[in-house]
């Protein structure tokens, strides 16, 4: 497997390259156990070092993984290893679950033999105290900061600390009958630079103890420090003097000599100032009764001083950025040092942890590993003679950590009944106290695994709350902490394969915040297993196949199974379904297991009886916890029926209720297909109908424009008749006959306007037309409340007397009395116009009464909004200038005054936005609806 090269870093420190790249695990930068990182040290005169590793894992393989871990509980074993630590460096990693994790088995064992051999060596004459992170110093000093003297002496105390801890390792080693025995801890620090030199620098420029820099650190340091203590001693028996001449001359009370402004100096009463002549004030006391004068005699020497210490300073410096400079050159051997430093921590925690819960040393069965020191360059997974046929074999193994309490209870106990510290393992399985061997209590109750070799699939059944999951977990915990290195809480030697991925599915995971359901979580999980599992994998599942219908979940479940038997190392799954269990007759790469259950206590024993079929016992569990007889007994009833030898009956019974419906089924779907011929048949006729409505309405349009323009002609002419008569008689008429034509004049014009004026009743007001007027679903209407602005009408109008009504987007709910129906001349635009006409056509200045005709373009009427395939275009799928040409046709080739649904979908936008631009250019398109939340990705456009 090739490895991802994330990082390269080259930074240049004495004509070397280091190149960091980011592939395996060290120390707590790492983010996740399964970084790596090489820290190469390559000679600028050399070839680069080309590499290939094995064993990496990728980015989704990491996140599988890192979710298990969490499944399983891992950062729970490493916070219980945490307080087994003995440096800040380790317990950090502990406790974010930063573990060394062997990525192969050659790593794994290796991690082992070290835990091992640390178990060898008493805690007590190993030390750790001098030991600190050094890694904040570190990045100071190669950012060019100045070091700290106690930083300084940090690193020099890291630096012996590690030298003495590798020759307290070698002299135990050396004094032991089996010094092979101690070779995996000795291996860690056998290559690695203590860079003595470094130590003795700092120990010969620095004192750790007073915290200063020594004047041997160099030898102009050590000049400017004499000529500074010569000064300061001339200086003091100058100021001695001074002060005392002052005493007795009564200027102070005692002689005083002190420091002001960085500069030394004596104190004098305000009142005798002139003791010192040409002497400088340097301060005054709070009071102002005293004076801190520098005398005249004093002043060349004082800026001696001031000179020497800012030289003094300078130089220490100097110093302090030599010894920087020297450890940011170091970087990468100290960081190299505490990683192996880091390793040896880990290694006698992983020890002491293993002491503390009496755990023993796990070996990897067949396919792992054939040795520890045979294994090749280029092939870390070979094999280890057995004599039995187990590739799992663990006995009486407890899950660490319900281990942990029950260790604390023992240890609290046997620390009262003798009252001094008790050691708690003695490395071989049993209990050591004062010499007597003590048996652990029964909390945890100890399981087995008993795996053979050729069984990839063990399905485990039983009851709930019987131990499955927590068995379950046990065996997952037991195969990481056999790959990081641990021992385990079991008896005798435990055996079990190495495997690369240890992939969790325990536990409900149901998701709100991911629209998951319980069985729509567990899918999801097992999915991303199958995409990053090996051969040399281990999968556990609980509950496989639950959290829907029962007989798609067995046949989900037996196909998932089979798919793992071909593909993983290792599948341990828990299960209700009895199906599953079945699967081993037909195939010996499946093996059962059941929970046992004391059908004397109704109560769970928390036991694995390997190759047995367990039941769920649901019933005798819920008659122990108190449910009602009844209720028991009915449901023993319903047990019977589904027994196998009843499955037969049951589904012929089935197979018969499944035909019936069916033929019903069948039956309903003929008669739907009869209603919906005929419902097509009524549309069409409909459509005709409407079709020819269409074609008369224009008619009656027309003729009524024809009368309408034939009664303005002859009330025209009338009115034109009249005039002239009037005009004629006006000429010799006296003042009496005059007024007499006037009102002969007035007779005649109400004449002719009665007869062209609708008789009486015909028009229908407002108020009778709203009283009466009832508007129906899809109709347009004027609503009062929005300024007399067109809406339609979205729902049937109720029993509240209120209508929903639409105006564009905005939907609002308004009383029926505020509804007005649209005017006959709105509903027929024709007519309207031709009205309009014949108006503008009268005489200006004539009266036009009751001929007044509403006729603005607002009130057209474009029937009912129904969408057929007749008045719709769908430009969904095509390029921009092909929608473009089709809804030009489309538009231009739609009747007057009707509707046309463009239906241009959502996708990029696009079209719609090109569409919208052309239905607002268009001169035939008078208004148009945006898509509503009914029908998205559609326009509604009106054509006049």
């Amino acid at each position: 497997m090739e490895c991802h090269l994330t990082s390269i870093s080259i930074t240049a420190f004495n004509q070397q390259r280091k190149v960091v790249v980011d592939c395996s695990p060290t120390r707590q930068r790492v983010t996740t156990p399964m970084q790596l990182t090489f820290n190469l040290i390559i000679p600028v005169n050399k070839s680069p070092i080309s590499f290939k590793p094995r064993f990496c894992y990728s980015s989704d393989s990491n996140s599988v993984q890192a979710d298990s871990l969490k499944t399983l509980e891992w950062s729970s074993i490493c916070k219980q290893l945490s307080s087994f630590t003995s440096t800040s460096m380790g317990s950090s990693a502990a406790n974010n679950a930063r573990l060394l994790i062997g990525r192969t088995p050659h790593q794994s064992q290796k991690l082992l033999d070290q835990t091992s051999a640390a178990r060898l060596i008493p805690q007590q004459h190993i030390d750790f105290s001098g030991i600190h992170d050094l890694t904040d110093i570190l990045s100071l000093a190669v950012s060019g900061h100045l070091l700290t003297i106690p930083e300084l002496c940090k690193v020099r105390r890291t630096l012996t600390a590690a030298r003495e801890l590798f020759h307290t390792l070698k002299h135990v080693a050396s004094e032991a009958n089996h010094s092979q025995r101690y070779s995996p801890l000795l291996e860690i620090l056998q290559n690695c630079n203590f860079l003595v030199g470094l130590e003795r620098k700092i120990e010969y420029c620095v004192d750790c103890n007073l915290s200063t820099i020594l004047d041997r650190a160099s030898e102009d340091l050590e000049i400017i420090r004499s000529e500074r203590k010569r000064n300061l001693e001339i200086l003091d028996s100058l100021l001695k003097e001074v002060s005392s001449q002052i005493f007795r001359a009564g200027g102070i009370d005692r002689p005083f000599i002190t420091k002001r402004r960085s500069r030394m100096c004596v104190g004098i009463r305000a009142s005798r100032k002139y003791l010192l002549p040409e002497g400088i004030v340097l301060n005054v006391s709070s009071s102002g009764a005293t004076y801190f004068m520098e005398p005249k005699e004093a002043i060349d020497l004082n800026n001696m001083e001031v000179r020497l210490s800012n030289s003094e300073k300078a130089e220490e410096r100097a110093i302090l950025s030599m010894l920087a400079s020297e450890i940011a050159n170091s970087e990468s051997e100290i960081n190299y040092l505490l990683d192996k430093i880091l390793e040896v921590d880990l290694a006698f925690a992983r020890a002491a942890y293993a002491q503390w819960m009496n755990g023993v040393c796990p070996i990897f069965s067949s396919g792992t590993l054939e040795g520890r020191d045979s294994v090749g360059e280029d092939n870390d997974i070979l094999v280890v003679q057995e004599d039995d046929d187990l590739t799992v074999n663990i006995e009486g193994i407890r899950h660490p950590l319900l281990l942990e309490k029950s260790l604390e209870n023992i240890s609290d106990n046997l620390t009262q009944k003798s009252g001094t510290a008790v050691e708690l393992g003695n490395g071989n399985g049993t209990m050591a106290s004062n010499g007597t061997s003590q048996g652990i209590t029964d909390f945890p109750v100890p399981v087995d695994f008993k795996i053979r070799h050729g069984t990839k699939v063990v399905v485990i059944s039983g009851p709930n709350t019987g131990g499955k999951t927590a068995s379950m977990k046990t065996l997952g915990l037991a195969s990481l902490m056999s790959k990081a290195g641990m021992h385990l809480p079991a008896k005798r030697s435990p055996k079990l394969p190495w495997f690369d991925l240890i992939l969790a599915d325990i536990g409900d995971q149901q998701s709100l915040e991911q629209n998951l359901s319980t069985f729509s979580g567990h899918i999801s999980r097992i999915r991303k297993f199958l995409e990053v599992a090996s051969k040399q994998s281990l999968v556990l599942i609980d509950e496989i196949g639950g959290g829907t219908d029962p007989s798609e979940g067995v046949a989900l479940s037996a196909s998932l199974l089979q798919y793992l038997r071909d593909h993983v190392n290792l599948a341990v799954v828990t299960t209700h379904y009895a199906d599953l269990s079945t699967m081993k007759e037909k195939d010996t790469c499946f093996e059962n297991a059941a929970m046992e259950f004391s059908l004397e206590t109704l109560q769970p024993t928390y036991r694995i009886l390997w190759g047995r079929t367990g039941d769920s016992n649901a019933l005798s569990i819920a008659e122990s916890i108190g449910f009602d007889k009844n209720i028991i007994d009915h449901a023993q009833k319903w047990v019977e029926k589904l027994k196998p030898e009843q499955q037969q009956e049951r589904r012929g019974m089935l197979y018969k209720s499944l035909q019936e419906e069916k033929y019903r089924l069948k039956a309903q779907a003929e008669k739907a297909a009869s209603v919906h011929a005929d419902i097509v048949n009524v549309y069409c006729e409909i459509q005709r109908e409407a079709e020819d409505l269409d074609r008369r309405e224009m008619m009656l349009m027309a003729k009524e424009v024809q009368q309408v323009q034939e009664e303005l002609e002859n009330a025209k002419f009338q009115m034109e008749t009249l005039v002239k008569k009037f005009e004629k008689q006006l000429k010799n008429m006296g003042r009496n006959q005059f007024n007499t034509l006037i009102r002969e004049s007035e007779t005649a014009i109400a004449s002719i306007v009665k007869a062209h004026t609708p008789a009486a009743g015909f028009p229908i007001s407002d108020v009778d037309r709203t009283s009466s007027y009832t508007p129906q679903f899809g109709e347009q209407v004027r609503v009062k409340g929005l300024g007399g602005k067109l809406a339609r009408v979205v729902e049937s109008p109720g029993d509240d007397e209120t209508i929903l009504v639409q105006y564009g987007k905005v939907k609002v709910r308004v009383k029926k009395n505020s509804i007005r129906a649209i005017s006959p001349s709105a509903m027929n635009p024709a007519t309207s116009s031709a009205t309009h006409q014949g108006r503008q056509s009268l005489p200006k200045g004539e009266s036009q009464g009751n001929l007044d005709i509403n006729s603005s373009n607002d009130d057209l009427s474009f029937g009912p909004v129904v969408q057929t395939s007749k008045n719709t275009v769908d430009l969904r799928g095509m390029r921009l200038e092909e929608a473009a040409i089709h809804l030009e046709m489309a538009i231009n080739s739609t009747r007057p005054y009707s509707v046309l649904f463009v239906i241009h979908g959502m996708g990029t936008g696009a079209v719609k936005d090109r569409a919208l631009a052309i239905m607002q250019k268009h001169p035939r398109v008078t208004n148009h609806e945006p898509e509503s939340p009914m029908n998205y990705g559609c326009t509604v456009a009106y054509v006049k």
